[in-house]
């Protein structure tokens, strides 16, 4: 096997699983919580006056905070995507600086 045919076999492993990771977060958060009206729903972030504030009286966040919403019910989804657009940077900047191995004077 050469060396051109186990970093595609590596990569398409790696493409598999992030896939894989993708579709089980994907499927494991309830969205009957935010399909429930045709119309976008106001999610307070982070006010400046403390009568619209995040944070509940015990200092805990709100479950009804963008901030809990996306690190909370959305983390499955997001540490792999976030996992997945540092990879694309990365392999960007190799591909760019790798010198074409293919001889294709066919």
């Amino acid at each position: 096997m050469s060396e051109y045919s186990k970093k595609k076999a590596v990569g398409v492993t790696v493409a598999v699983v992030l896939l894989a990771v993708l579709v089980i977060g994907i499927c494991s958060v309830d969205w009957s919580d935010y399909t429930t009206s045709d119309e976008p729903v106001e999610q307070p972030t982070f006010p400046t006056d403390d009568s619209d504030s995040i944070w509940d009286e015990n200092g805990d966040l709100k479950e009804d905070s963008l901030a809990y919403v996306i690190f909370e019910k959305y983390g499955l989804i997001l540490i792999p995507l976030a996992l997945l657009m540092f990879g694309a940077m990365v392999g960007g900047v190799v591909i760019s600086r790798e010198e074409a191995e293919i001889d294709d004077s066919d």
